[in-house]
């Protein structure tokens, strides 16, 4: 580099030199001096442009460069050289991390996702900080970014399954989005024994060229002990569950009941008849409702926990909720968000006690539309605790039952029925205003005594559910109106329309069903559900509603405000849950700030005797400060809906763990180019058939009409087609249950059941294929090979011997299925480590939620993403040789390697890969592998895999 002296001195040296004895240059000219350098410069270049001399001044230097590194104003290279951030392409997120060994880069700034490499990935876990430069090439439409920089490990301790491979000791994390294993030195395993579920801390983070170290400090139990999947899910997730010391000293230094003095400077409505209306299993009661009609129309009040009066900013009750984010709803457990001193006790609105509430109180014309509202703080008592079921029995239901019940709780009954009427007020409202109204199916599961499924059954939505909807709708509304009107810096729920390659996606598949979607480019939420209305009856109907919401992008919380699309608000916001969502609490917050406040507006009611306090002691916050608030909760959000469903997933693999060999009607739920996703139409279980076991034919994959179609046979698997299936492999540890059409096991039957005809014909094929020259047959096949080379894709497996999936595959030609039948075998056992391992379903990363006001609908599963992939050519490889795992699966993730599958030779290969000396680098050899199929019967080879540089 060429070197300049400085025309210019320090311009901030006199405030440097009143901070430290010896005075060094200012950031701000350390990043002019930059400027001026023609390249990258070194703290050893920089001292001598800057001629300091003494020791001091030359560490204080380099501590300095450090901290402005850390602080995103500059970057280090491989040289140890400094460069400003804001002169190179780069961009600095959150890395995240897919099952499949790939990852994600998501921007701080927002903006597209950036693709990282398997390679990249090597590199770090899922959660940590980075810089990564723009590579200026694309990986399926993304931008493709390489890591120059690790700001923040994230990632400190991970809890994952121990193994004891012939000395080798390493633990597999559990969170599916970490993929290293971590190793284990001796000495370092605290006791724990092969295939025990233990906590790891980690020692060395992981690099390019090792893998990360760690040490057991917790054994958490036996694999399959009871309730040990939801331990496993809150370790996995990194879901805070244990409260600090100083989280219960404050807890504990609170009263069991509303103390008399803070009663006072409230708005008394104890004498109205609030009611709580929940599930049979809900133990922390947010949210009380009471209605009354006037003329013109109605009054509403909806009673929320005033849980800002006990968790105050910044108190240790407050920070622990924060990093919480959210109460975290397992089947039969809760991970809260507050102590449950509070959550279950303090905080909630239990009957027939007093509790201290925000009350929105809003007035609605018969139309249903609100005219007005007013927040202010009251002290209530709930009239009863009443669950959906019995509403909804006593609204709309018939005999005996409800006759008891309206008896039962003839004190409410009226204003139930009041309830009741505004409801439909309401619904007319939403019809009206185009909300999308999306009809899903949600499911709980019974345990027995043992906590085992003893049943999974769905959940009925009645009028009971929908009228707290409504009701919650109306006040997260006037909440949200509250916080523009008053320009406070707050958290909106905003949910954007689709993006336009989704929607064209959507297009493309209602076309091939006769249907359209109106509103051009921007359709609104009414063409949504006017298209909703359209499909109402059909058979597929409910299949083309899922098509339709995987079209939209996911609900998150943002500073500023986008209009809530799937609800059809120009603003909207959360409100109506401060004891489970973090959010609701700073919503809290804002509007009492105002509340006691002297500033003028009719959009609150203050009692008189209430004193004013200052909004730094009640919202003190900066839009950066909420910004960074936003985002944690979207993100706590996505972890809690991640764990949730990781542990139902595992608990319906338990469930049919023996069930195997078992034939069940299902529907298909999904495809994807790797197979088709089937749901259980009574269990409401999903299992993939992969493409590898569809019958007679390679198998095209149609993205835009949702379908696999035959090349030969034309026979078309599509979204919705209802199919009878038969279990053939549950894989707890992976989460996934592998079905297959039972029309084609029943053609895989044992050779005692082989009909005659069909054993001489196939007698007569096997002896031409046996008299066929060698190298004619290699010809042959390397003919076919290059003819399908520009139609045929791979995608990556999990292991030498897995089935491989892609745009064309052949699934088990005719003349194959003589020696399927010789060598068809019992399914494998459940507990066993899978010899035919299908691609992960893409679902399992995101849902989207088209909002959850408590008592909504929820939120569903993400389309599955389509696997990328490669071309590959069939051709008949050598025999591999030995090798290390480790070394196999570098390899595989820079060639592919073209793979015969039998389930024999897959045997073998996981045996051997299993006998090596160190484990590989991620959870499997991440290879590539041709689309045809064999047989069950046929011979597994495996091209050996190029040398890494």
């Amino acid at each position: 580099m060429s070197k300049r002296k400085s025309p210019f001195k320090d311009p901030f040296a006199a405030r440097e030199a009143e901070k430290y004895e010896n005075p060094i240059p200012s950031r701000e000219y350390i990043l002019e001096l930059l400027d001026m350098a023609d390249a990258p410069v070194t703290h050893e270049q920089m001292c001598t442009m800057l001629k300091l001399t003494g020791e001091d001044q030359i560490e204080a230097l380099r501590r300095r460069l450090i901290a402005m590194a850390r602080d995103g104003q500059l970057i280090s290279n491989r040289r140890d050289a400094y460069v400003r951030l804001d002169k190179i392409d780069v961009v600095r997120g959150r890395v995240q991390g897919h099952r499949d060994g790939y990852g994600f880069v998501i921007p701080a700034d927002g903006g597209e996702d950036i693709y990282l490499h398997n390679r990249q990935m090597r590199k770090v876990f899922d959660g940590d900080e980075v810089v990564v430069r723009l590579s200026g090439e694309q990986y399926r439409g993304k931008e493709e970014g390489a890591i120059i920089e690790v700001l923040t490990r994230n990632t400190t301790q991970l809890a994952g399954r121990f193994f004891n491979e012939e000395g080798v000791q390493f633990v597999r994390p559990e969170n599916p989005r970490i993929t290293q294993d971590i190793m284990i030195p001796f000495g370092a395993y605290g006791g724990a024994t092969h295939g025990q579920i233990v906590v790891a801390e980690i020692t060395q983070q992981p690099d390019k060229n090792r893998l990360p170290t760690g040490r057991v400090i917790q054994v958490l139990g036996d694999h399959m002990a009871p309730g040990m999947e939801i331990e496993l899910a809150i370790q996995a997730h990194g879901i805070p569950s244990v409260w600090p010391e100083a989280v219960i000293a404050e807890a504990a230094r609170l009263s069991h009941e509303v103390e008399e003095k803070d009663k006072l400077h409230r708005v008394d409505v104890r004498h109205l008849p609030f009611v709580t209306i929940d599930g049979e299993d809900a133990r922390d009661f947010d949210d009380a409702v009471l209605c009354e009609r006037r003329k013109g129309g109605w009054r509403l009040y909806v009673a929320i926990a005033d849980v800002s009066h006990y968790v105050q900013v910044e108190s240790a009750l407050d920070v622990e909720a924060r990093a919480r984010g959210n109460s975290v709803y397992f089947p039969d457990y809760v991970v809260p968000m507050l102590p449950e001193a509070l959550s279950n006790g303090l905080c909630s609105l239990n009957p027939h006690v007093d509790r201290l509430c925000m009350i929105c109180e809003m007035n609605i014309s018969n139309a249903g539309r609100i005219t007005g509202y007013q927040f202010y703080e009251g002290v209530m008592h709930s009239h009863a605790r009443l669950t959906y079921t019995k509403v909804g029995e006593i609204l709309t239901g018939e005999g005996d039952t409800r006759a008891a019940l309206r008896e039962e709780y003839k004190t409410v009954v009226p204003q139930l029925e009041l309830l009741h009427k505004l409801y439909e007020c309401l619904r007319a409202a939403r019809d009206e205003r185009g909300a999308i109204d999306f009809e899903t199916v949600e499911t709980r599961i019974q345990f027995n005594e043992e906590r085992k499924i003893e049943r999974i059954v769905p959940i009925k939505r009645n009028d009971a559910h929908k009228l707290i909807e409504e009701c919650m709708l109306c006040a997260n509304v006037c909440a949200a109106t509250f916080i523009e009107k008053h320009n406070l810096i707050g958290l909106f729920r905003v949910h954007e329309g689709p993006t336009e390659t989704k929607l064209a996606n959507l297009r493309a598949y209602l076309s091939e069903l006769g249907l359209g979607l109106a509103g051009g480019d921007k359709p609104t939420p009414g063409d949504y559900q006017q298209l909703l209305q359209m499909i109402q009856g059909r058979s597929d109907g409910h299949l083309i509603q899922t098509v339709m919401l995987r079209s939209l992008r996911q609900a998150m919380y943002q500073v500023e405000n986008h209009g809530h699309f799937g609800l059809g608000y120009e603003a909207y916001t959360h409100f109506t849950s401060p004891i489970r969502r973090y959010p609701d609490l700073l919503v809290h917050r804002a509007i009492r700030s105002v509340i006691r406040s002297t500033e003028p507006t009719t959009h609150v009611r203050r009692v008189e005797t209430a004193k004013p306090i200052p909004r730094k002691f009640i919202y003190p916050y900066t839009a950066a400060e909420m910004l960074v608030f936003g985002e944690q909760c979207s993100r706590t959000e996505r972890r809690a809906d991640e764990a949730t469903r990781d542990v139902v997933s595992w608990l319906k693999c338990e469930y049919l763990r023996d069930q195997v060999g078992a034939i069940y009607d299902g529907h298909v739920s999904a495809v994807t180019s790797f197979g088709l996703f089937v749901e259980l139409n009574e269990l409401y279980v999903e299992g993939l058939i992969h493409i590898t076991s569809l019958p007679h034919d390679y198998y095209r994959f149609e993205p835009a009409q949702q379908r696999l179609v035959g090349e030969r046979t034309r026979k078309v698997f599509g979204l919705g087609d209802g199919l009878v299936v038969r279990v053939v492999r549950v894989d707890l540890d992976n989460r996934k249950i592998d079905f297959e059409l039972e029309s084609e096991a029943a053609i895989r039957r044992p050779k005692s059941q082989v009909k005659p005809k069909v054993a001489k014909r196939d007698a007569k094929v096997a002896a031409k294929k046996a008299a066929k020259p060698a190298t004619k047959t290699a010809a042959v096949d390397k003919t076919a090979a290059v003819n399908k080379t520009s139609t045929k894709k791979t995608t990556s497996t999990k292991t030498a011997g897995t089935k491989a999936a892609g745009k064309k595959t052949n699934a088990a030609a005719p003349e194959k299925k003589a020696s399927a039948k010789k060598s068809a075998t019992k399914p494998a056992a459940t507990n066993a480590p899978a010899t035919k391992t299908v691609a992960a379903k893409a679902t399992a990363a995101k849902t989207k939620t088209v909002d959850a006001p408590r008592g909504a609908k929820g939120s569903v599963a993400a389309a599955p993403k389509k696997a990328g992939a490669k071309k590959a050519t069939a051709v008949k490889a050598p025999a591999p040789k030995s090798t290390s795992a480790k070394k196999t699966a570098t390899s595989a993730s820079k060639t592919a390697s073209e793979v015969s599958h039998g389930r024999k030779n897959a045997k073998a290969a996981s045996k051997a890969a299993s006998a090596t000396v160190q484990p590989s680098t991620s959870r499997a050899t991440k290879g590539k592998t041709v689309t045809r199929a064999a047989a069950p019967a046929a011979k597994t080879s495996v091209a050996k895999p190029k040398a890494t540089k």
